[in-house]
């Protein structure tokens, strides 16, 4: 299996450190962030990844991880061009992955605590569609929420963000798809905000009856506040990827 990172952005939350620098190449402990997910996709068994990021940020990346063979791993990396979006970023990757291919997608500010074999696995037994992972978290209007029809815990859709949440769960930045999701991004209409929503495409794999999901067990945040790069900091400290 192949494995989409996603390390574009401004990383709004974190100025004025992204004023000079990618939020994805910050120091989390002993390294720079993305390495922790570059260090979890190899243990999961995942060799071959591709890293989208923006034009002004690839040689940062490229300084840091090179082609990947310090870390066991082989990289490709796309340039996303404008802000367009996840699902936009998404779309680059579409040159490397086959038709048919199942494949993982990682928000490079996810950092986990548990090994993704186990997910990925279980999604490799999956006949088609899309995988989520979900964590209970205290105060789930942060994030994308999933909807929990009573009668089988299938998701119905995920609300991005609400008031009122329909759950205590959130919906984690690691996905897995199979290779259709790229008919599905190339019917995605961008949002009030101009992006093209990662949400959207989960809710069409929903609205289908094929996304299935996963809870995580272990320690998990998206590393995107300086709050949470702390946090993060502190979790990792003394791990060597």
């Amino acid at each position: 299996m192949k494995a989409v990172i996603l390390a574009g952005g401004t990383g709004t939350r974190l100025k004025p450190l992204t004023f000079w620098t990618n939020k994805h190449l910050l120091p989390v402990g002993a390294y720079p962030m993305i390495c922790y997910g570059v260090a979890k996709l190899r243990e999961a068994g995942i060799r071959d990844i591709v890293i989208v990021t923006g034009r002004s940020a690839l040689g940062g990346f490229a300084d840091v991880l090179g082609s990947g063979r310090d870390w066991g791993v082989s990289l490709l990396y796309r340039v996303q061009e404008e802000a367009g979006g996840i699902a936009q970023a998404l779309g680059l990757a579409r040159p490397v992955i086959e038709p048919r291919e199942k494949f993982a997608v990682l928000l490079g500010d996810n950092l986990f605590e548990e090994s993704l074999l186990p997910f990925r696995e279980r999604f490799e037994r999956q006949p088609e569609g899309a995988m989520v992972l979900l964590k209970k978290v205290e105060d789930p209007r942060r994030y994308g929420v999933p909807v929990l029809l009573p009668e089988d815990g299938r998701i119905a859709r995920i609300e991005e963000k609400p008031e009122q949440p329909p759950s205590d769960f959130c919906v984690t930045g690691l996905y897995f798809y199979d290779g259709g999701v790229f008919d599905v991004i190339d019917k995605i209409i961008p949002s009030q905000r101009g992006e093209m929503e990662i949400t959207d495409v989960n809710n069409e794999y929903a609205r289908r009856g094929t996304l299935a999901y996963a809870e995580v067990q272990g320690w998990w945040t998206d590393a995107g506040t300086f709050e949470s790069l702390e946090t993060a900091g502190k979790k990792l400290k003394g791990f060597l990827p």
